[in-house]
């Protein structure tokens, strides 16, 4: 067999089989995963980013016509940290390769080197022993290769075998990954992708199936929102596919919750299109009935106030991890990114297309443990865009960075476009902590304080947050990965009740712990007590997992401490209640 060029149908072709393979493998990419954050997503992470790139990009004139449309999809649908570096990749190859309608090995050689500049300039803090390694050692190869060889066949060949030696030899540069006795679980998915890729070239077939595509129809369609939305508040989009009932079905669905309806696309695919004011309720009952992927919620409501009615010179956004009750969110107008939330074959959008109560309820009755993901860059990308566009200035607040890449991706790209008008705070908190930052920084926008006197005075109000977290059970960290089976078997076994806080840097920290979830309450009503020998209070407010009444039991002995009300009471979003659990209660405080 030889292979000596390349057009957009071939590599296309190449590029499915290379994201069947890591789909295959996102089990094992979970269990492998401890970097950066050991949260056992970065299979389904890199699955939804292939799946992306599969789904909603096409084959093109060119080679690089067909690169551009994976490439951009691949970005908009990239998820976690090794899905957002795998479709920067795909990106800067897209920009390096040049307008041929085939392309020899050579050519493709040089520009897949040329496309590692794209991937370590996208990042702030490149880190070896990655999949920026493998990549960058299995293009350096394929450019050796092309000085031996015209067929594709046996570079792609030869350069996997470079590039499983740099997987192997990932623990030797990065000492967490030797820690664990574990290779780079992003870099595993990048030799999987190629292992697809090759295997492809050898069996030399790949089954594809074509799919009609039905007229699209619209009802009430009314896409003009010049004035403010009095009736429906969010717009949402999903593809739909799989469908496991009539057409019919799913309009009678959305016309029941909302109008300005879109099914655009064929049975096989759907794009739908509605305005609701229930966008969980929606995908609660479409879920029965199809595969749901490529959500999307705006607040159409807030969108408008921010372009019309804008209430204070600072825009503020935040993500779905700062719990803060919608009220607040209302009032102080702020932005959120959503984390997803991956229940089964199901992704949903933190706190837009899930709620707590209904989380809570599929946390114990589903088949396998739900996983966090970080919002997709593009995601990011397009919020602070939109909220550049909107203000002069804007802050962004996030979950701690040992917590999530999200803080990093806004880093990114403020630091491309918008280096002096952002500003980006770690809050090294997460939760209710985070939302007690977050109110502080809404506050001080409210009342007049400069962009740079908010930025100056934030460290400080970070230094004087804390979050304080009851755990009932660690039954949830086990399932998540985030604690050993043993240590969880040997706690439930003691009954023992972990206290859980945040260090200086952020990272998770046990605080204490007890043989009872009273003597949990009276040790972190002795913490805050303590605190307020040498501290004034200046707000604090509890969060729940469907435990409302241990919530206000906490409310009532810190007010008599303290002398005030909590800011606020609120479910736990989630995001965090997918690894603290059912009966978790966490208290934040912020002192003066």
């Amino acid at each position: 067999m030889q292979i000596e060029y390349l057009d957009g149908k071939r590599f296309y072709r190449g590029l499915v089989a290379g994201g069947k393979a890591v789909i295959a493998n996102q089990n094992y990419l979970n269990k492998i995963n401890v970097f950066p954050v050991a949260d056992a997503d970065t299979g389904i992470n890199l699955a939804l980013t292939m799946k992306a790139m599969m789904d909603n990009s096409k084959i093109g004139k060119t080679l690089k016509d067909t690169l551009i449309s994976v490439s951009d999809s691949a970005l908009s649908g990239a998820r976690g940290n090794s899905g957002i570096i795998f479709a920067q990749y795909l990106y800067g190859l897209s920009y390096e390769l040049p307008v041929k309608g085939v392309i020899g090995v050579r050519n493709f050689a040089q520009s897949a080197q040329k496309a590692v500049h794209h991937l370590y300039a996208s990042l702030m803090n490149p880190v070896e022993g990655t999949m920026l390694t493998v990549i960058r050692e299995w293009a350096e190869n394929l450019v050796e290769q092309s000085d031996k060889t015209s067929d594709f066949f046996h570079a792609f060949t030869d350069s996997l075998t470079v590039a499983r030696r740099s997987l192997l030899a990932t623990p030797t540069k990065l000492k967490v990954l030797a820690d664990a006795g574990v290779v780079d679980a992003g870099a595993c998915g990048f030799v999987y992708f190629l292992e697809g890729v090759v295997s492809y070239m050898h069996e030399g077939s790949l089954k594809e199936s074509m799919e009609s595509t039905l007229p699209m129809e619209a009802f009430n369609l009314n896409s003009n929102h010049a004035t403010a939305p009095d009736k429906y508040r969010y717009c949402t989009e999903a593809i739909l596919g799989n469908l496991a009932c009539p057409l019919q079905k799913i309009k009678d669905i959305a016309e029941t919750y909302g109008d300005s309806i879109i099914l655009a696309g064929g049975e096989a695919k759907l794009h739908l299109h509605l305005h609701t004011n229930e966008p969980d309720q929606v995908f609660a009952e479409l879920f029965e009935l199809a595969s749901v992927s490529n959500l999307k919620v705006d607040d159409m409501q807030l969108q408008y106030q921010l372009s019309n009615a804008r209430k204070y010179p600072i825009g503020l956004v935040t993500d779905t991890a700062s719990d803060l009750p919608q009220a607040m969110i209302d009032e102080y107008q702020i932005m959120q990114i959503p984390f997803g939330i991956t229940i089964g074959d199901r992704v949903y959008l933190d706190k837009f297309t899930i709620r707590p109560e209904r989380f809570y309820c599929l946390l114990d009755s589903a088949k396998t443990h739900p996983f966090s993901s970080q919002p997709s860059l593009s995601l990011v990308k397009n919020t602070i865009d939109y909220a550049a566009n909107n203000f002069e200035k804007v802050i962004a607040v996030h979950i701690s960075e040992k917590l999530s890449g999200v803080y990093n991706s806004t880093s990114s790209v403020v630091a491309k476009s918008y280096a002096s008008r952002i500003g980006v705070i770690n809050s090294r908190q997460l939760s209710v902590s985070e939302g007690l930052v977050t109110l502080r920084v809404a506050r001080a926008i409210a009342d007049g304080m400069s962009f740079e006197q908010i930025m100056a005075a934030a460290p400080l109000w970070i230094a004087n947050t804390k979050i304080l977290t009851d755990i009932n059970t660690l039954k949830y960290m086990v399932r998540g990965g985030r604690v050993k089976p043993l240590a969880g078997f040997m706690a439930a076994l003691l009954n023992l009740k972990p206290i859980v806080s945040l260090d200086s840097e952020g990272k998770a920290l046990a605080y204490g712990k007890s043989f009872s979830r009273k003597s949990n309450m009276a040790k972190i009503i002795a913490i805050v007590r303590k605190d307020l020998q040498n501290k004034k209070m200046w707000e604090y407010a509890i969060v729940h997992a469907e435990a409302e009444e241990r919530a206000k039991q906490y409310a009532e002995l810190l007010q008599e401490l303290t002398g005030k009300k909590p800011a606020y009471i609120m479910p736990l979003s989630p995001v965090v209640g997918v690894h603290n659990g059912i009966g978790t209660v966490g208290i934040g405080v912020s002192y003066d």
